[in-house]
């Protein structure tokens, strides 16, 4: 009981701050470009391993060292985030005010690196903060409606069930095994994210990452880099990070990239060390 009042209570600080509003991102006053500014997602391209990160500012390359790239000039707010191939992304959120679409982007795609963007579907319906593709499907959580959702096309979506979360991530061999971070803990999901159970005894955990078969990364909201070894059973702290969470991502099995309230990391030891690659 301990242990879910604590999770609680993190949870409840960093929801808000997760999760954003429903607006539009809007443009920023001329000279108060806010930059790389509470990032929503990480991404790396498959083809030249260049580091994507969304932010409620648009879409950044993120070099190794170095000044960040916006791309296209373009703030949207773009929430929910993954990269499904070479310069291919998809993603959700909110358009600039500059151009003239609902609130709410449905999902929307990127075959160009993300120098533009079209609508595949739920425009002005839903929200997605989170996205990810494998399996031969797409799976997100809707904001809007808190439902888990899961399309085969693109197009076409099943609701799997009311589960408000703030992240999961889907096992790379098991298309229908899925663990989420939920206010009551670290779950899991064997039936395709139509119910979820709470695994016990697990450290509170805000984001997750699923690069091997075995192998789960997680952050708590305090920074410390946990890992698992049983697929979400058991977890053992790795190394910490500097600032509260934002998003994190494992590029294989020992790079792990991630996003916090300083800075963007990168760790290529299985997340026992990070060095900063953009401050913030």
């Amino acid at each position: 009981m301990v242990f879910v009042a604590v999770l609680a209570v993190v949870l409840a600080v960093a929801l808000p701050f997760l999760f954003g509003s429903d607006d539009k991102a809007g443009s920023p006053a001329a000279g108060s470009d806010p930059g790389v500014a509470h990032v929503h997602g990480l991404g790396v391209d498959p083809k030249d391993g260049t580091l994507y990160a969304a932010t409620h500012h648009g879409v950044f390359r993120i070099p190794a060292s170095g000044t960040a790239t916006r791309i296209a000039d373009r703030y949207q707010d773009t929430m929910g985030f993954t990269v499904v191939g070479p310069r291919h992304f998809l993603g959700s959120g909110h358009p600039d005010l500059r151009e003239d679409k609902p609130s709410r982007l449905g999902l929307i795609e990127s075959t160009d690196g993300g120098e533009t963007w079209q609508s595949l579907s739920l425009e002005g319906r839903a929200d997605f903060h989170v996205l990810a593709a494998a399996h031969g499907r797409v799976y997100g959580f809707d904001a809007a409606s808190s439902q888990f959702m899961v399309s085969t096309d693109r197009r076409s979506w099943e609701s799997r069930g009311l589960t408000p979360l703030v992240d999961f991530a889907v096992s790379p061999t098991e298309a229908d095994t899925i663990l989420a971070t939920l206010q009551d803990g670290l779950a899991r999901s064997t039936d395709g994210g139509r119910s979820f159970a709470i695994v016990t005894g697990t450290p509170p955990l805000v984001f997750l990452a699923w690069p091997a078969a075995d192998l789960v990364y997680g952050v708590t909201v305090t920074g410390a880099v946990m890992a698992s070894s049983d697929g979400g059973a058991t977890w053992e702290q790795r190394g910490s990070l500097d600032g509260r969470p934002e998003a994190l991502i494992a590029d294989g099995s020992q790079i792990v990239h991630a996003a916090t309230e300083s800075g963007i990391y990168t760790s290529t030891d299985g997340g026992r060390t990070f060095r900063l690659r953009y401050r913030g």
